[in-house]
């Protein structure tokens, strides 16, 4: 199984109390704009889930994603594990150049075995440079075990800088104007 994937999550040094008040306005100030992560996302990611078997007829996964507003399914072993992935372009060229059957094709055998993940932890704006530089839709996010969490859209991740840097704006507009602040 190929996957790419990000740089490791790095650590991040949690302040103590004690160093919190001491820091001041301009230490709060710089935790409200702290960079968004694939986690403040992770809601969303969810929703996007949809998981097979790799022996479920062709048939079965055309009527999941025809049925969802997700555009991808993640093919998993018995223990859940990702193992490819099968998008509706995928589906839709496979059928079409006559490369599998909906009826006795599985999963399996027509699954990328080559997908790219990502962790939590992960700056959200890295996630979506590499998706855009690789010409990727869909991200799978994973935990540090492998475990599946849900699928990254690079779609979802944008509204959600969007609405960070929304919401930064309005930061420094009541900034300006003192509201909010004494």
């Amino acid at each position: 199984m190929t996957r790419e994937t990000l740089d490791p999550p790095r650590s991040h040094g949690v302040a103590s109390g004690a160093d919190v008040d001491s820091a001041g306005p301009a230490a709060a100030e710089a935790r409200a704009a702290a960079p968004c992560r694939v986690a403040d996302m992770a809601a969303v990611a969810r929703t996007r889930l949809l998981t097979v078997t790799t022996d479920m007829p062709l048939v079965e996964v055309a009527a999941l994603l025809s049925n969802a507003h997700v555009s991808v399914v993640v093919v998993c072993d018995i223990a859940g594990a990702p193992m490819g992935i099968i998008t509706e372009t995928l589906l839709v060229r496979r059928l079409g150049l006559g490369q599998a059957d909906f009826f006795s094709t599985r999963a399996a055998d027509v699954m990328s075995r080559e997908f790219s993940v990502c962790a939590s932890d992960d700056l959200l704006s890295d996630v979506l440079a590499m998706m855009q530089a690789r010409g990727l839709i869909h991200v799978l996010l994973v935990d540090s075990a492998n475990v599946l969490l849900g699928v990254v859209n690079a779609r979802d991740g944008l509204r959600v800088l969007l609405d960070a840097g929304n919401q930064e704006e309005a930061l420094l507009r009541n900034y300006v104007m003192g509201v909010g602040y004494q």
